[in-house]
């Protein structure tokens, strides 16, 4: 069985690794020394992604896990495992941060990436992609069955319909 939460949790981390896999591949057809047009449909409609997402995604969904899930998981007895997706959280959202700020200056005023920004951009998503995956991962491996075994149908109700607003 798998509650409401979980699924909900599961559909924001398969939105967020496709994103990744786009991101990936903007980095590998782009190495750190060619910078992409950035004034490009593809790539600013890729930049507005990413800079949306982790404002209206990310950080909603890490939010409402350490408001809501990781307090009933550390009661359960599940100390470890909301300590390493604390820690992961508060080492992502740095990344996340900068990658919005680079991906702006990069989408800014149509003069897109200077080569020094498009270094870091570069630098800088490659990094957050592959923790973010990794991150996502353990949530899926870890978090999510946990859910499933620890809410009860009621809670499940009540946590679904405050992850939706």
């Amino acid at each position: 069985m798998r509650t409401h939460v979980a699924s909900l949790l599961h559909d924001d981390h398969m939105a967020t690794l496709a994103l990744i896999g786009r991101l990936e591949a903007l980095l590998g057809r782009h190495g750190p020394a060619s910078a992409p047009d950035a004034s490009s449909v593809p790539v600013a409609t890729l930049l507005r992604d990413v800079e949306q997402a982790v404002a209206r995604e990310i950080r909603p969904h890490f939010a409402f896990e350490e408001a809501e899930l990781f307090p009933r998981l550390a009661e359960a007895g599940l100390d470890e495992l909301v300590e390493l997706l604390v820690a992961e959280h508060a080492a992502l959202l740095p990344l996340a941060d900068r990658a919005v700020e680079l991906a702006g200056r990069g989408r800014g005023r149509g003069a897109g990436f200077t080569p020094v920004v498009w270094v870091e951009f570069h630098t800088v998503a490659a990094t957050l992609a592959g923790q973010l995956a990794a991150h996502v991962e353990k949530e899926e491996m870890g978090l999510l069955p946990a859910l499933d075994d620890l809410l009860d149908a009621e809670t499940d109700t009540a946590l679904a319909l405050a992850a939706l607003r």
